[in-house]
């Protein structure tokens, strides 16, 4: 599919499910099923998802792994939102991504015989989730239970690029955290023992990441 097309239906698509997702954050912030996204949280999430829906399509062209590449743009956005309002990262919408990009993959390796890099996604999500986890039970302040499912749904995705990937995505994720935290202090808006949202730095680098490495081939 050509790049316009591509863009031109992830735009279609985002408009669609972009009020959606920020109503679901909105609600999920609240913990309230009544609540409403304002206007400017509808406009970034849309825009937010016609890039992710666009950048999975082209990553990963008419393959299953597509579905789990842009499941996990979409629940990337609600996440981001989540977590920069509530500081949460909800079970409600990592629990179902962790199912569907693993079926996605699953089927993938059935389809396009990319059983490796199916073994390799799932060794990189448990070796993920085990290490953040263990971090977690060592310094409680340094990741919330959130952060560590959500480290565990990247290292599935990421590793299934490739080792790589999931290496420059776990560093990116941390310095673009590093350097949040750095403005947030220098600009006055946070102190140094505040708690930084972590979601969106890891969902950021984990972005860069396939931008940069994409897709293995088969």
């Amino acid at each position: 599919m050509e790049p316009w097309g591509v863009l031109g239906c992830a735009v279609a698509g985002a408009l669609v499910l972009g009020p959606w997702l920020a109503r679901t954050a909105a609600r999920l912030t609240a913990r309230d099923p009544r609540a409403t996204a304002t206007s400017g949280t509808t406009v970034l999430a849309t825009a937010l998802l016609a890039g992710g829906l666009a950048g999975a399509v082209l990553l990963g062209g008419l393959r299953p792994a597509t579905i789990a590449l842009a499941w996990a743009a979409g629940a990337a956005v609600v996440l981001a939102l989540v977590d920069l309002a509530a500081h949460r990262l909800p079970d409600r919408v990592l629990a179902p991504a962790l199912g569907v990009c693993g079926a996605a993959l699953l089927a993938d390796a059935a389809v396009e015989g990319a059983w490796p890099a199916l073994a390799r996604a799932v060794t990189a999500g448990a070796a993920t989730l085990v290490v953040s986890g263990g971090v977690r039970l060592a310094a409680p302040p340094a990741l919330g239970l959130g952060d560590v499912k959500l480290l565990g749904l990247l290292g599935l995705v990421l590793g299934w690029a490739g080792w790589g990937v999931l290496l420059a995505g776990l560093f990116l994720g941390l310095l673009t955290g590093a350097l949040a935290s750095v403005v947030l202090v220098a600009t006055r808006r946070a102190g140094w023992r505040d708690t930084v949202p972590f979601g969106p730095p890891l969902l950021a680098g984990a972005v860069l990441a396939l931008a940069i490495g994409g897709i293995p081939p088969g």
